[in-house]
């Protein structure tokens, strides 16, 4: 272990006990935590986000099981998927059919939550494992205290998502995944101080969010999947207005096929100037970037310890 981890460790008071049950959490107790946490700073922690939570052997995608595995290694947000069941039960599903990640078969919306949480969910390598389905109420009140969720947008209406969140009171804790200007004026609008990961791509796309009147302090800005010198502009654009910088390794350097590659590209990202890296393998990511995380951080404060389920 780097002294750099072990620092960051011990400052946001995170050892792990002897039989791996404490949990890395991170811990917002306001909407205006959660804006804090994700304010860019310039000595800022690298963040991680686990990609549909994670793609592990024996942990599903889209499962409280696999968020909590990865929290048992290291604090890490989640963006997962709802999806609504023939009966409009919200349920975290990445794809509309159910032949992939679990032991059914055919469209998700087909069947009833009644139908739906008899079957079994299947990890990364198409093994069956003994978890299913959650809701998305399950994972929200799972998270509650442990990490941060962000919601990305699939068949949900934006006005069932922002009344769960109302619901469970967890503007605290969940963010949500936003494509465009018009679908951020809507969450705002429903609630000033709600968190969003934004597709921010490109200057005009930065310049749609201003004009629709979005405070930057409610959003980071996804900026693609891979590192390149273009990328550039728009990290000091959305820097000089505070917003952090997201890029997703799942589509790209996830994919590669050695580990040392996959760890260079991950530590190349925040180098290039990225604040967070989205990724299906969130505790490797973890792994591969020790040596950047500073020995202090003014964000300590949002982590905290807590014992997993049992």
């Amino acid at each position: 272990m780097s002294k750099y981890l072990a620092a960051l460790i011990l400052t946001a008071g995170l050892i792990s006990t002897a039989n791996g049950q404490t949990l890395k959490t991170i811990n917002t107790n306001t909407p205006a935590d959660l804006q804090g946490y994700f304010k860019y700073t310039g000595k800022d922690i690298p963040l991680v986000s686990g990609h549909r939570g994670c793609h592990i052997e024996r942990y599903p995608e889209n499962s409280i099981e696999a968020m909590e595995e990865v929290l048992k290694h290291t604090p890490a947000f989640f963006e997962i998927d709802p999806r609504l069941t023939k009966d409009s039960v919200v349920v975290l599903l990445h794809d509309a059919t159910l032949d992939r990640t679990t032991t059914g078969k055919g469209k998700l919306s087909d069947y009833t939550w009644e139908e739906i949480k008899k079957l079994k969910l299947k990890d990364k390598l198409g093994n069956v494992t003994p978890y299913r389905i959650p809701t998305l109420a399950e994972a929200i009140e799972w998270a509650r205290g442990k990490t941060i969720l962000n919601l990305d947008k699939k068949d949900v209406p934006l006005t069932t998502t922002a009344k769960i969140i109302r619901e469970h009171k967890a503007g605290a804790f969940v963010m949500v995944t936003v494509h465009n200007a018009k679908q951020a004026k809507f969450y705002y609008d429903d609630d000033n101080n709600r968190m969003m990961s934004a597709f921010v791509k490109t200057d005009t796309a930065m310049q749609e969010y201003e004009a629709a009147g979005i405070p930057w302090k409610n959003m980071i800005a996804y900026i693609g999947p891979e590192n390149k010198p273009d990328n550039k502009k728009m990290f000091d654009l959305l820097h000089s207005r505070g917003v952090m910088c997201m890029i997703s390794a799942a589509p790209t350097y996830d994919k590669l096929a050695d580990s040392s590659a996959r760890a260079n590209a991950y530590r190349e990202t925040f180098t290039q100037g990225a604040d967070i890296l989205e990724s299906d393998l969130p505790i490797e990511t973890a792994a591969a970037i020790q040596t950047l995380l500073p020995p202090a951080s003014a964000k300590k404060k949002y982590f905290s310890k807590t014992k997993g389920r049992k």
